[in-house]
């Protein structure tokens, strides 16, 4: 296989679709499998190359999903296996590839491992989890939090002992250090590769290993009241162990040895400590998730900081990534507004590295307030009144202005916002100037400039609100203007030598524009200008 097969996914576009709340096929209110499928012409349309599937394996749900009982089936809510191989096929028929999220830290309290696990000291799948005596005082064995709040000890009553759960005490750990564990988990890896998928994102994969001596966390002392409690610790014995690095190096061999395959780490980390997931050689994931911008503060000057930081920090030859949204934070159009959304568009196509869009966002759908009575987030279940909540951002996809928006002939799982009637794929690919057809756009000028893919990144001064730079290759330059203002702001020609001409506006309305000595960029909008030749 040539080398520009097996790196597919440094040119593609991933595309995140949450399940629950995608296409619901069978009016049960609930996205399923079938519905995915109904729904692949409008992401070929739209032109992206790989989605990322969040979890559909059987589950009790306690967490959607990322409880799982058997990692080798398929939820019944969100139908067959049947129904995964033909959207797998179907995928792939449509030139898409598809990816699985691996959940391999925890699994559900009820999957068949645990329930052995649970019922006595001398199980062989006792060591399959993380069990401790309790403290001298009947407490829990060290001071490490929950995620979800309280701590991440439960006591079991059966064996007197308790077990580690970084997250629901309904999502007990698997103890990694267990080579047992390690080849189950490698075996279900190949069980779906042997199907054809095209890779995996794998959560939370930073904490996979533990501190063998389970020492006391340090406090955070840069803790602020009102964020949620599990801050209130630094996770330095819980999480991000160096031996974890050995674990996702024989999960890549495990990819590798099927050829074209990519291994993404979902991975909350600073920067220097993110690097380490490329692995020594390059042999970790090749894409450990860069979430830089989902928390950065909203600004030209913050944001060029950001991705020159992230720049030089990469490893020699690691490929870069950018995330503008997931199923756990709040949507961009809410963090930056309706207006910065587009330049936030502009910005994550341009960028160097590989792109991954979260369902919705390119249409615009923002944060949605969750009633108390409608809240089914688990995070907020358990810290409520502080804004963990992540239902909001979970919200099915607006098809249509039919009702329930088109996503369900049923109530829906979780509210639609009410902007729906007008927000929606249906009026928005109707619009010229969307933000759906600036999607579009940019995905096709991305396809079509090789300097997008493969250019190489570089930053030009710039001030006050307008960031500023290129991407360079041997087909020429493209130079990227972005005015993170509500202000209109200039920019000179000669700063920068681009061609004089725009290819595409945020705006959707100045393609082929000639400029002379100044670039104006008007409030909010971002420019692509070029390509030209160098001299």
């Amino acid at each position: 296989m040539d080398q520009d097969n097996r790196d597919w996914w440094r040119r593609g576009i991933f595309y995140q679709v949450y399940p629950r709340s995608f296409a619901d096929s069978d009016g049960d209110g609930v996205g399923d499998l079938k519905g995915i499928i109904t729904r692949l012409p409008y992401l070929t349309r739209l032109g992206v190359d790989a989605i990322w599937l969040s979890p559909i394996f059987p589950s009790p749900m306690a967490d959607f999903g990322y409880d799982i009982s058997d990692y080798v089936g398929i939820e019944p809510l969100f139908g067959a296996m049947a129904d995964f191989d033909a959207l797998l096929a179907a995928a792939h028929d449509s030139g898409l590839k598809l990816i699985l999220d691996l959940v391999p830290n925890h699994t559900s309290d009820q999957h068949p491992w645990f329930i052995e696990s649970r019922s006595s000291r001398d199980n062989p799948k006792r060591d399959w989890y993380i069990w401790r005596d309790p403290a001298p005082d009947g407490g829990a064995p060290n001071n490490w939090l929950s995620e979800f709040g309280g701590s991440a000890w439960a006591y079991d009553e059966t064996s007197g002992q308790c077990y580690y759960h970084a997250f629901l005490a309904r999502q007990p750990d698997l103890n990694w250090r267990n080579p047992d564990v390690r080849a189950a988990i490698y075996d279900v890896m190949r069980f779906w590769l042997d199907k054809g998928v095209d890779g995996f994102r794998v959560d939370v994969i930073w904490h996979l290993i533990k501190d063998a001596d389970f020492r006391d966390n340090p406090p955070n002392p840069h803790y602020v009241e009102g964020r949620p409690p599990n801050e209130k610790i630094l996770t330095q014995y819980s999480t991000d162990q160096p031996e974890v690095h050995d674990v996702i190096a024989e999960m890549r061999r495990v990819t590798d040895s099927y050829g074209a395959r990519v291994l993404i780490g979902e991975i909350y980390l600073p920067l220097h400590r993110l690097m380490a997931y490329y692995g020594n050689d390059l042999t970790g994931a090749q894409m450990p998730f860069n979430f830089a911008l989902l928390s950065t503060f909203w600004s030209a000057r913050s944001i060029e900081k950001i991705v020159e930081d992230y720049e030089k920090a990469l490893p020699k030859g690691a490929w870069p990534n950018w995330v503008l949204g997931n199923h756990d934070r709040p949507r961009v159009a809410s963090r930056v507004g309706p207006e910065q959304a587009r330049v936030a568009a502009m910005l994550l196509l341009t960028l160097r590295g590989t792109p991954t869009l979260y369902y919705g966002d390119e249409i615009g759908m923002h944060q949605l307030a969750i009633a108390p009575e409608d809240v089914r987030d688990p995070f907020e279940k358990n810290v409520p009144g502080i804004g963990v909540g992540r239902d909001g951002c979970r919200t099915p996809m607006q098809w249509s202005a039919e009702r329930h928006a088109g996503f369900s002939t049923a109530t829906p799982w979780l509210p639609i916002a009410q902007d729906f009637a007008s927000d929606n794929v249906a009026s928005l690919e109707a619009e010229p100037a969307s933000i759906l057809n600036l999607y579009k756009a940019l995905i096709a000028l991305r396809r079509r400039l090789p300097q997008l893919i493969h250019g190489s990144y570089e930053p030009v001064a710039a001030h006050g609100d307008v960031l500023l730079y290129r991407r360079r290759s041997t087909d020429g330059v493209v130079v990227i203007a972005l005015n993170f203002g509500a202000a209109p702001a200039s920019v000179s020609s000669s700063a920068i030598g681009f061609s004089n001409e725009v290819l595409l506006s945020t705006l959707m309305d100045r393609q082929g524009e000639k400029v002379e000595g100044v670039l104006d960029l008007r409030p909010n909008e971002g420019v692509i200008l070029g390509p030209h030749q160098d001299d």
